[in-house]
């Protein structure tokens, strides 16, 4: 089988490259043919994926043409499409062989891609893409407040379902997002959900973790609910009636607020900015528990599988897909939403109370990153990939 994947960039920074890097590797090990198809590359050495072995194919600017020639010489039986922007890409490809896309997003079923209301008060929506979604995107700040914003979102999410029908497979991360396709229309035999995976190995905490130490990792922004995470610290410090402290590592528009809100409430926090490599896990592991307070609906939310990799369990909020590797008394804590800092509070104030509980949650982490691993999740799809290409020979 000849895969060709398919994403904006080939030097992004972010979970997508990371996933593919990854699976590029496995599949290369159980020796599939692979090549890449991109838009965007920063030049940038210091991102230079890991699956820069792959033989490579620029389909945008001037010479997108003779890219697009060379693929069909390459002759790949499916493509395994990714985040794109231009979706000409997909249309075109599709003429070259069956396209099995994942799904990171909420990518045709939300114009502001985040399935979330911005007004009164944030707030997640459950609606299928339909009419209201265009009448509410401006009143209920759906994504930027501007005409101009909406008339490009709704140009993009009409495109993009538009190719819903030319997918040979829809591939999600979690049950959650498998219903939000079917709810917008697709074929429940056409989605198929195949959970991520931990990207680090799973391993024994460097050293003891802070027992009083809550950690974050992530993007700064409203959605992530860096306030509501301070302001449940300050709860369960009450409750428990000693400090806890933050180690929020990260950077984005909201980080000075928090920061503000840490010092108002008393909250010993330390903000570390954007962390990369060991350091940034190192950071973690010295937390007793990683938290995730997401107010909008996650589709997967790996950070927490990840930090279950060191033996750190986790605390978040039951949204979205986070519940597709957060077993509740297993690996962390679920907190019912909408989460308020009253029971995420109570909810940290009763595993920090417990240093037996964390460290039986943690070991229960360990096990779920090594049962959610890159080779399940290869063997998942793989038959997925070959079944495409096999209802594409028929056909022809």
């Amino acid at each position: 089988m000849r895969v060709l994947f398919v994403n904006d960039g080939i030097s992004d920074v972010g979970g997508v490259q990371v996933y593919i890097d990854t699976v590029t590797a496995e599949l290369r090990s159980r020796g599939v043919a692979q090549a890449i198809a991109y838009c965007t590359d920063s030049g940038r050495n210091d991102l230079q994926s890991a699956s820069h072995w792959l033989p490579r194919f620029h389909v945008a600017g001037p010479l997108a043409d003779d890219a697009f020639d060379a693929i069909r010489r390459w002759a790949p039986d499916v493509c395994y499409v990714h985040n794109m922007s231009d979706l000409s890409v997909e249309h075109r490809l599709a003429t070259i062989a069956p396209i099995v896309k994942f799904m990171h997003g909420y990518f045709g079923t939300c114009l502001g891609g985040q399935k979330m209301h911005g007004f009164p008060a944030l707030e997640a929506c459950h609606r299928a893409f339909g009419p209201a979604c265009v009448a509410l995107f401006l009143p209920r700040r759906c994504g930027r407040f501007s005409p101009t914003v909406l008339r490009e979102e709704l140009r993009w999410t009409r495109a993009q379902r538009t190719l819903f029908s030319q997918y040979a497979a829809i591939v999600v991360g979690s049950d959650h997002m498998r219903d939000e396709y079917v709810r917008n229309g697709i074929a429940a035999s056409d989605v198929h959900v195949n959970p991520l995976f931990a990207t680090r190995p799973v391993s024994d905490r460097p050293s003891e973790p802070d027992r009083d130490r809550v950690g974050f990792l992530g993007r700064m922004t409203r959605l992530k609910g860096g306030d509501l995470l301070v302001a449940s610290v300050r709860h369960a410090s009450r409750r428990v009636g000693r400090p806890i402290a933050l180690t929020m590592i990260g950077d984005g528009p909201q980080r000075a607020a928090w920061e503000t809100q840490a010092a108002q409430l008393g909250v010993p926090a330390t903000f570390t900015g954007w962390v990369t490599g060991a350091a940034r896990w190192d950071l973690l592991a010295q937390c007793a528990v990683v938290a995730l307070p997401s107010v909008w609906p996650e589709p997967f939310g790996l950070v927490g599988l990840e930090a279950g990799a060191l033996g750190v369990p986790a605390i978040a909020a039951d949204v979205g897909g986070v519940r597709q590797w957060l077993r509740d008394g297993w690996n962390g804590v679920l907190v019912p939403a909408p989460a308020t800092p009253e029971s995420f509070g109570d909810a940290l104030a009763g595993l920090l109370a417990d240093p037996a509980r964390v460290r039986g949650l943690g070991e229960g982490a360990r096990r779920v990153a090594r049962e959610m691993n890159v080779t399940r999740h290869v063997d998942r799809l793989e038959p997925i990939l070959r079944a495409a290409a096999v209802r594409a020979d028929a056909v022809a």
